[in-house]
């Protein structure tokens, strides 16, 4: 156990502790962790590696340090950021005029913690902290933080010295609500990654979660003709945000657009192979446009109105009484598109010009209404 100061706090029944923590117990103990999706995972930090030697942070040993899987909660690690505090806690070290980090950091202890009173209820006291590696999370202040590893070593023997809220024990859902409580507004946490916190660890919505896991079935799946082409969290090499997709599934899987009871909740469990199975025959029915450079059929727009018009066709699956996520089915169903539409449709510098989802979502409806071309 390490012994620190500390004040205990109580706010709505909830207590946790101010303390004081020093860097080497800080750098020791806490772990760094940004969220990530296995095999289509992005590295933990984003952003260039500067200009030369410009740089003073050693990067490949920082990038070792900050672990990535999908039970964690925090963002990519800006590399551009972690520089400019690096340069601040220098000028703050030679000036001596400032603090370098003035206003706590938020952190959630994994074990439990032990407060002991200077006298009797007096809320003032140590608090003891279990001295293992990593056993610290960081809610807010990573970035801080970490730029204080990276240059731990030119502290010396300075007497330096952290602000620290630390909650014990504080439940998994509570630390995530709060992350986004604290980052939504003021540092614009992005949507796609408010839908993953949201679909992956609160489940505060099941309709958004169900829509989170279809997505990522989308991009991740190699089979998929989506697969790498969403960005997950917002960020990445994809085409398209997770957010808009996710948001347009959440509101058909959250209505009795596939049915009302029971049947909704089967199809809310197939939907993933629904989904996979239904862009695979719209990247054959409109394969030009879905190989190809120059067309928008990849647009968050046009995915928005496929995704919008499968109740249409679902509701004909029905007709034919055959099972909804039967590929070549599907396959039947759609097939007008082609004659209807065509892939010239989805030509960037053509036709797909001001085109809306609304607007798309109508001709994708009107074409299985009179596949024939009847007039309208």
């Amino acid at each position: 156990m390490i012994s620190v100061a500390a004040i205990r706090m109580k706010q709505f029944g909830v207590q946790f502790y101010q303390a004081s923590l020093t860097a080497r117990d800080i750098d020791k103990l806490v772990r760094f962790e940004v969220l990530s999706y296995g095999e289509q995972s992005h590295p933990p930090v984003r952003g260039g590696k500067g200009r030369g030697s410009a740089s003073k942070v050693n990067w490949d040993l920082l990038e070792r340090r900050i672990a990535a899987n999908e039970k964690a909660y925090q963002r990519q690690i800006i590399r551009r950021k972690i520089d400019e505090l690096v340069q601040y806690y220098e000028q703050c070290r030679q000036a001596r005029d400032l603090p370098s980090i003035p206003g706590a950091v938020i952190i959630s202890c994994d074990e439990p913690l032990r407060f002991e009173s200077v006298d009797g209820d007096v809320p003032i006291g140590t608090l003891k902290v279990p001295e293992r590696e990593g056993i610290l999370r960081a809610i807010d202040g990573q970035h801080r933080l970490l730029a204080m590893h990276a240059d731990i070593e030119r502290f010396g023997d300075e007497d330096f010295t952290v602000p620290a809220v630390i909650f014990d024990r504080l439940p998994e859902d509570h630390v995530v609500q709060m992350f986004v409580t604290i980052n939504a507004k003021h540092t614009r946490l992005n949507a796609s990654h408010l839908v993953s916190l949201s679909g992956r660890q609160l489940y505060a919505d099941e309709n958004l979660a169900a829509a989170h896991d279809v997505v990522r079935v989308l991009n991740d799946r190699e089979d998929s003709p989506l697969y790498g082409d969403v960005k997950l969290l917002g960020v990445g090499a994809g085409r398209v945000a997770q957010a808009p997709l996710a948001q347009e599934l959440k509101k058909l899987l959250g209505g009795e657009a596939f049915g009302g009871g029971r049947k909704g909740d089967a199809f809310r469990e197939d939907a993933k192979r629904f989904f996979v199975n239904y862009f695979k025959q719209v990247a054959l029915v409109f394969g030009g446009a879905w190989n190809g450079r120059k067309y928008s059929i990849k647009t968050a727009t046009a995915l928005r109105a496929f995704i919008r018009v499968t109740p249409d066709v679902v509701r004909r699956l029905d007709q034919e009484h055959v099972e909804r996520s039967d590929f070549r089915a599907i396959g039947r169903v759609i097939a007008p598109w082609g004659r209807r539409i065509g892939d010239l449709r989805f030509e960037s510098d053509g036709a797909w010009k001001g085109t809306t989802v609304d607007q798309l979502t109508k001709e994708l409806r009107l074409a299985l209404q009179y596949p024939e071309g009847a007039a309208v």
